[in-house]
């Protein structure tokens, strides 16, 4: 199949993009300009590099089905980035343009922040509520996408991501700061971390988007482990790995105001499509943090 990726640099998309690869499909990778390809170096022969700015107008490109996961995320700034207006409008009209390149289905990433956060274990259709800028631009844009979809006779599926980790995350979010830290010899400090959150290891995550984009679920589906983990038992499991729970500083940091105590994704929808997850929490934290000790001996 004809693919068309965005956001094939990033820390989802580029365990996406090796997914489909590996699969046999034909992937068109949608890039910045100058953009970093380091999660992608050694996968760019197998993939068809096209160039283009999302916020600069829609590029047109052949494909029959278009996974989009292109907007910005710059941990500690992009909940309420004024950005995410930016992607809203042009990930809708970069929606609008698809059909003329032979687009059949499109995928959209989502998140659990647009759940009310009351809800402790949400399935599709729960209430929504988001508290911030990205998850209210995120749920506009879904809310956009699904008539238009239909009108346009585009099938449509939106995957709802709920807490990824692995290899290629941005080093500011949890994991990735706790295993530097302890490999730095650090003191990691952190909240309590008596939140309840569902890690799910990108490799799942990503193999969780494709069956969805190469199934024919429409509407939102949960990318999630349907596990409950707290967030200080996953710091803990890391020192414990790592060999230095020593370092490990919980309570050092106040919790966020207004950070929801539970939850967890209710994913009956993705593993109806058959997927099931190939890391439990202990096997996907040890493979990344021997992720992270390879790719800090390599720099």
């Amino acid at each position: 199949m004809k693919v068309l990726l965005t956001g094939a640099t990033g820390f989802i998309g580029s365990h996406v993009a090796r997914r489909l690869s590996s699969a046999g499909h034909e992937v068109t990778a949608l890039v910045l300009p100058g953009d970093g390809r380091t999660a992608i170096r050694d996968l760019e022969p197998e993939l068809r590099i096209v160039e283009g700015d999302l916020l600069a107008g829609p590029p047109r490109v052949d494909a029959e089905l278009c996974i989009h996961l292109a907007w910005y995320v710059e941990p500690g700034r992009y909940l309420s980035a004024p950005q995410n207006v930016d992607f809203l409008c042009a990930s809708f009209r970069f929606a609008q343009a698809l059909p003329a390149g032979g687009c059949r289905r499109l995928v959209v990433a989502g998140t659990y922040f647009e759940y009310d956060s009351r809800v402790r274990t949400p399935a599709e259709d729960a209430p929504t509520r988001p508290q911030h800028l990205y998850p209210a631009a995120k749920l506009a844009l879904f809310t956009m996408l699904e008539p238009w979809c239909r009108s346009a006779g585009m099938s449509f599926a939106w995957t709802r991501l709920f807490h990824p980790y692995g290899p290629h995350e941005d080093r500011r979010r949890i994991v990735p700061h706790v295993i530097n830290c302890l490999l730095d010899g650090q003191v990691a400090r952190l909240t309590p971390g008596e939140q309840v959150r569902d890690f799910l290891h990108a490799e799942d995550v990503a193999a969780g988007i494709c069956a969805v984009a190469l199934g024919d679920l429409e509407g939102a589906v949960n990318i999630g482990s349907g596990e409950p983990a707290r967030v200080r038992d996953v710091a803990t499991r890391i020192g414990e790995l790592v060999g230095r729970p020593d370092l490990l500083a919980l309570g050092a940091l106040p919790m966020p105001e207004g950070e929801p105590p539970y939850i967890v994704a209710d994913n009956a929808r993705l593993r109806s499509t058959g997927w099931r997850p190939r890391y439990d929490l202990g096997s996907g934290l040890r493979q990344t943090i021997e992720w992270w000790r390879g790719a800090r001996a390599a720099s």
